[in-house]
């Protein structure tokens, strides 16, 4: 994450830029990766010290906590357990969206502009393409509706399908010549 230290009529000693990044790494071990930026401003007002801290998360997030105390890390460290309560929050959103898987939507956009949907192929199982006749072929295809049979004619030895029509009937295809 990268970070920004701005102190308003107030130096920044290494002290100082120390204590800022021991504070903001128990926010990192909130966030891991998903905090983009952080800026960190301090200032005194009279005798409190002030800081205001802005974390980007990922999907445009801003974290934000303020705090007043008499003390720097003092204020930091209220200023961080309040950012820490949004990112616990923000986190627990992230991982309930998680949960739930999204339709996938496939589409092309043809020459003519038009959305055409996209079929998938899924390879469900390999067949044996075994020699038999058209008299075993229809024994094989069984009484399901949906059955069919991928065999090697025994007469002309080529590739055909067998399948029960929706009338019953079988139905045979052969490939071309």
């Amino acid at each position: 994450m990268r970070l920004t230290l701005t102190g308003r009529h107030v130096d920044i000693t290494p002290d100082i830029r120390r204590l800022v990044g021991k504070k903001i790494a128990r926010l990192d071990r909130v966030l891991n990766t998903k905090a983009v930026s952080g800026q960190v401003e301090l200032w005194i007002e009279k005798f409190r010290h002030v800081a205001e801290i802005h974390v980007h998360a990922r999907g445009g997030h801003m974290l934000k906590g303020r705090a007043v105390a008499t003390s720097w890390e003092e204020a930091l460290s209220e200023g961080i357990d309040r950012i820490i309560q949004q990112a616990q929050k923000l986190k627990g959103k992230w991982q309930e969206r998680k949960r739930q898987p999204r339709p996938v939507r496939r589409s092309l956009v043809g020459p003519d502009t038009r959305m055409v949907q996209v079929q998938r192929i899924i390879r469900s199982r390999r067949y044996p393409v075994k020699p038999m006749s058209l008299d075993e072929a229809a024994v094989a295809v069984g009484p399901a509706p949906d059955a069919f049979v991928v065999f090697r004619n025994s007469t002309t030895d080529a590739i055909s399908v067998m399948f029960r029509r929706k009338d019953g009937d079988l139905g045979l295809i052969e490939p071309g010549a």
